[in-house]
Order: structure tokens, then C-alpha cells, then sequence
């Protein structure tokens, strides 16, 4: 993840670390300065609530005397921002992933990057292409699985996706398989029924898989900025999340949306991902993202 960081997020770079460098530099601060920093955090998609949460506490120690210079703020800031990430951590432990999110935001690429993580740990794939209303997505997803040499269950155009999820647990069940992958629609402008789609998954998979663990991860397009932060809160409101995972991360200054969601919500972040190479995906560690935007 360290290369990733240094490699891809430019963006993050430009908007967030340059602007703040300076300000770390000063060999003495004020309130004015902790007004500066509220103004890129805010810019970086860090988030009002956040922000304030922040930069309250760093007007506290500043008025207390434990900050008194821009490498004191910068110690403190990354304090505060590790507290407000590591609340919760993801669990890489699941049986069955289920990936959920509008059209659009990279849903089906991971999935095929996730499958390419989970296989270099010698795991036995069955894709679901659960996304029935777009040919675009079976194909894609197909693809994947063909270059993963793994196995794919696919319906036909329109069929009820939780049918499809059907074939599918009953086809893990009589194979070698080790981690299945589900694929679903996104359509947000019918919000409802998508919602309700997403919900019989799920029963669908608890009831032919009860043992199985199953994560659900919204994919949201870190390009969205707030908008990816009421998409989670949408999604969270119908299906429990268990993890968010970041693309199009290497395309945005806005970074600072994973804090803003986790705060907000208490979803981990579990992967970040950028381009459309089959291994271009990481793990999120906190503490590593945070030194690389502040160092």
C-alpha cells in the first residue's frame, strides 16, 4: 500500500499535503492558522462534522500550550485523524463477499480485482453475476472470471437477481469453492426496488448459506466527494455495510471522504482501488495513509 500511495494519489497530493505544508513549517501558530487548516480539510471532503470535531480539539491544545509551533499541529492532526479512522477496522475473514453501489462506480472492475487478491491466497472463486439489468456488467464480470480461470453463474437479461444468487449457492454447494463474489445491480434512480433487490440477496444467501460469513461492501467513486458519504448513508439505511471500498482514488483531491464516512457511520474502509489493471487494489491501512498524506 505504501507504493500505491506515493505512486497514485497524486491528486491528494496537490490538494491536501501542499497547501498544508506550510503551515507545519511555522514556527509558531494561532487561531488563525488552525482557521487555515479547517478551510483544506474542508476542501479535501474531510467533512463539516469532522472538521469541526478536529479542529475543536486543536484549538483546545493550542489554547492549553501543547501546541505551540506547525510540527506540534502536525503531530496532533495526525493523532486526531488516526482516532477518527481506527474506531473500526475491517475484517478480512469473509466466506462470501457482496458488492453493492450505484452504476458506475467501479463495482465490477473490483470484482474482478478482488477475485485476482483472493485468488494469490490459493482461494477456489465462484463469481455471481447478480446484475441482470445490464449486459454490459455479465460480460465484464465474465471476462474476469475466464482470466481468473474461475467459474461464473449468470442469468439471463432481466431475470430476478436473487434467483441467479440461487443458482449460485447451490452451485458452491456441490463444488471445491472456497469464496464466492456477487455481483449486483445499481440503479439508484429507482432507489426503492433497488433497495428491496439488495435486501432478498441477502436473505437469499443467509438462508441456502447460513454458515457462511458474508461481508458487504459498498463501492463508491472517491471522485463523488460528499455525494459518496449520502450514497453510503442510503445503502447502510437497507442492508448493514460492512466495508467501503474507495475508486477512482488516483483521479481526486478528495481523500479526505474515507474520514468523513467513518466518522459518520463507523464503516471501515476495506479496500482502495484505482485504474482498471487486474491488480491495481489495495488493503487500507490508516496509519500508513495518514503518513503519506502528512510527511
Amino acid at each position: 500500500m505504501l507504493n500505491f500511495i506515493k505512486n497514485k494519489l497524486k491528486k491528494i497530493y496537490e490538494n491536501f499535503t501542499d497547501k498544508i505544508k506550510g503551515i507545519f513549517g511555522q514556527q509558531s501558530v494561532n487561531l488563525e492558522t488552525i482557521k487555515e487548516l479547517e478551510k483544506i480539510l474542508i476542501s479535501a471532503d474531510v467533512g463539516v462534522q469532522s472538521t469541526k470535531a478536529i479542529t475543536d480539539k486543536l484549538k483546545q491544545e493550542l489554547k492549553n500550550g501543547t501546541i505551540t509551533k506547525g510540527s506540534d499541529l502536525k503531530e496532533a492532526l495526525r493523532s486526531l485523524l488516526n482516532n477518527l479512522i481506527t474506531s473500526t477496522k475491517y475484517s478480512y475473514d469473509a466466506d462470501i463477499y457482496l458488492l453493492v453501489g450505484i452504476n458506475g462506480t467501479g463495482k465490477t472492475t473490483f470484482a474482478g480485482k478482488l477475485g485476482n487478491w483472493l485468488k494469490q491466497q490459493d482461494n477456489t472463486l465462484l463469481f455471481i453475476a447478480g446484475d441482470t439489468f445490464r449486459a454490459a456488467a455479465t460480460d465484464q464480470l465474465t471476462k474476469w472470471a475466464n482470466d481468473l480461470n474461475s467459474k461464473i453463474i449468470i442469468g439471463t437479461e432481466n431475470q430476478d437477481p436473487s434467483s441467479v444468487i440461487f443458482q449460485g449457492c447451490e452451485e458452491f454447494k456441490k463444488g471445491s469453492y472456497t469464496k464466492i463474489i456477487v455481483d449486483t445491480a445499481g440503479r439508484l434512480q429507482t432507489k426503492a426496488n433497488l433497495m428491496k433487490e439488495l435486501e432478498k440477496i441477502k436473505r437469499t444467501i443467509n438462508k441456502q448459506l447460513p454458515n457462511k460469513k458474508v461481508s458487504t461492501l459498498l463501492i463508491i467513486d472517491a471522485m463523488l466527494g460528499q455525494n459518496s458519504l449520502e450514497q453510503a448513508q442510503i445503502f447502510n439505511e437497507s442492508t448493514k455495510l460492512d466495508g467501503i471500498v474507495l475508486t477512482k482514488l488516483d483521479g481526486t483531491g478528495k481523500g479526505g471522504i474515507i474520514f468523513a464516512i467513518n466518522q459518520t457511520l463507523s464503516i471501515p474502509v476495506a479496500f482502495i482501488s484505482f485504474g482498471e489493471k487486474i491488480d491495481q487494489i489495495s488493503t487500507f491501512n490508516a496509519q500508513e495513509y495518514i503518513n503519506q498524506i502528512l510527511d
